[in-house]
């Protein structure tokens, strides 16, 4: 049953609600969704609006990125699994995301009855699949897609992504990316600016450290092929631990990095155990090392650091909020350092192939700064519209409420919406 935190509001409908999907484990999509949400909750559209959310923790996430207003106006729906079954499939979605799947499964009949899906990564369209299965059924929801981040690795434009009905993206670079790579048409997109953004408003940099040595974020992926943590990880760190009087080092990774021991990758086929952090790391004055806390995707962080290490994580365009200096890790593609990059990203400062070539250029961070800031200022522009003063999680509200309007049009003219 939808539980209500309001009493419902003159203005709405006994319509199909929109539901606002937050099916993952971890929480580090949940910023690029959440504000769209409470936006189009408020709205004076005559739609309801449900959070379904697979667990407390998620919901928590949420909650803190939207005003009482908001939480208010909307309606929640957990999607929890069954306690029994929920324990016995715990370690199996330690190395595969049953998880996700088993809750859109269980909660299958509650899903179908709502006009709108709106996801944040492609899970859901499993559902889709399955009930376009079965002839004679009621027209299925709509199906909505914001992606959770503006990458520009073949993963951000996974041919099922054209499934989707809507897509809200980010910038002009995501929409040309989908058109070029022959897997959605124009039609299909809305450009909304970066959600995630929003949250950054009146948000100040913060200090991490007492002292005035540069800090650098050390932010590698956790797909076992791509990730420079695996074999390079350990040297970064031990480099900034031999230099407590030079710099500063926020250890913080994607999130599913340290969510399990053993990765693999389905896109690569690689399987690759995950090294832990040696224990002295922790205690250095100069060094702050996160692996699971909301700080890793709430951009505090990117926001605050003066330079970023990775290797092809799209959160170095959060970082690149405010342009600074980037230094990327090459530990997988076949080009040599000097020919152009695989990776678009790679364009935003020196690319390097080891932790060995990268330590001696950290000394020149702030003028590498300055040598890529008109670089990234253009692919910054490319990536996250800035087009409309109005936050992103307005824009996206709004274009959802005209796209279920055409829907419900060209149902009543009998068209094809």
């Amino acid at each position: 049953m939808i539980t209500k935190s309001h009493q419902k509001r003159p203005d709405s409908t006994g319509s199909a609600p929109v539901v606002f999907l937050f099916n993952h484990d971890a929480g580090h999509q949940v910023a690029h969704l959440a504000g769209i949400a409470g936006a189009f909750a408020l709205q004076e559209n005559g739609l309801r609006a449900v959070i379904a959310f697979g667990n407390e923790a998620t919901k928590k996430e949420v909650e803190k990125l939207l005003s009482s207003e908001q939480i208010a106006a909307l309606e929640w729906q957990s999607l929890a699994l069954p306690k029994p079954l929920e324990v016995l499939t715990r370690g199996l979605n330690k190395l595969v995301p049953v998880h996700r799947l088993m809750r859109l499964y269980h909660h299958s009949r509650l899903l179908r009855q709502c006009s709108a899906i709106v996801s944040t990564e492609r899970t859901c369209l499993t559902l889709k699949r399955h009930w376009s299965r079965f002839r004679g059924h009621d027209r299925s929801p709509a199906f909505i897609c914001v992606p959770h981040g503006s990458g520009d690795r073949s993963v951000s434009v996974h041919p099922a992504l054209g499934e989707f009905d809507l897509l809200l993206v980010s910038g002009q670079k995501v929409q040309d990316q989908f058109i070029d790579a022959g897997i959605a048409t124009g039609d299909q997109f809305r450009i909304i600016g970066y959600a995630k953004f929003d949250i950054l408003r009146g948000r100040v940099p913060e200090v991490f450290f007492d002292n005035n040595n540069p800090t650098f974020l050390y932010n590698p992926h956790f797909d076992p092929h791509l990730s420079s943590w695996i074999d390079h990880g350990a040297d970064i760190l031990e480099y900034f631990y031999q230099n407590p009087d030079r710099y500063n080092l926020i250890f913080a990774p994607h999130v599913m990095l340290f969510y399990k021991k053993v990765h693999i990758s389905p896109e690569y086929q690689v399987t690759r155990k995950r090294p832990d952090i040696d224990p002295k790391c922790y205690n250095a004055p100069n060094i702050r090392i996160d692996v699971g806390s909301a700080r890793l995707f709430d951009m505090s962080y990117t926001l605050s650091a003066d330079a970023y290490i990775g290797d092809v994580s799209s959160q170095v365009y959060e970082f690149l909020y405010r342009p600074r200096a980037c230094f990327f890790i090459d530990t997988h593609s076949k080009v040599a350092p000097n020919t152009p990059p695989e990776y678009d990203f790679w364009n935003n400062g020196p690319v390097v192939r080891n932790a060995q070539e990268l330590l001696p250029l950290l000394a020149d961070y702030a003028a590498i700064a300055a040598q890529y800031r008109d670089a990234q200022e253009r692919r910054m522009a490319y990536t996250a519209d800035q087009s409309d003063p109005r936050p992103a999680s307005d824009r996206g509200a709004e274009a959802i409420r005209i796209y279920i309007e055409s829907l419900k049009s060209a149902a009543f003219d009998g068209t094809t919406a």
